[in-house]
């Protein structure tokens, strides 16, 4: 059984790796539209849309990092529960 979980969890992570890069790139341009757009509102609900738009792309950049660092992290915490 333990084998089984082993490879679906390996299934997973590969899935997510391959995935992370689009996803990161998809946040740092919707929240680039987004804020573009909200250049066009009336000043009272500008900076909501700025707000948002800025987190989009915050979210995007760090969803980019953590897939660049995902190899360094998996190798650093592997050898957490090596015994010393």
């Amino acid at each position: 059984m333990a084998v089984g979980l082993e490879v679906v969890a390996s299934n997973i992570a590969g899935f997510l790796s391959a995935i992370a890069p689009v996803i990161s790139l998809i946040l740092i341009i919707l929240g680039g539209i987004i804020y573009g757009v909200a250049q066009t509102q009336p000043p009272d609900s500008r900076g909501k849309w700025q707000a948002a738009a800025i987190s989009i792309v915050i979210g995007g950049v760090i969803v980019g990092a953590i897939a660049g660092a995902a190899s360094f992290i998996q190798e650093q915490s592997s050898g957490l529960l090596k015994p010393m």
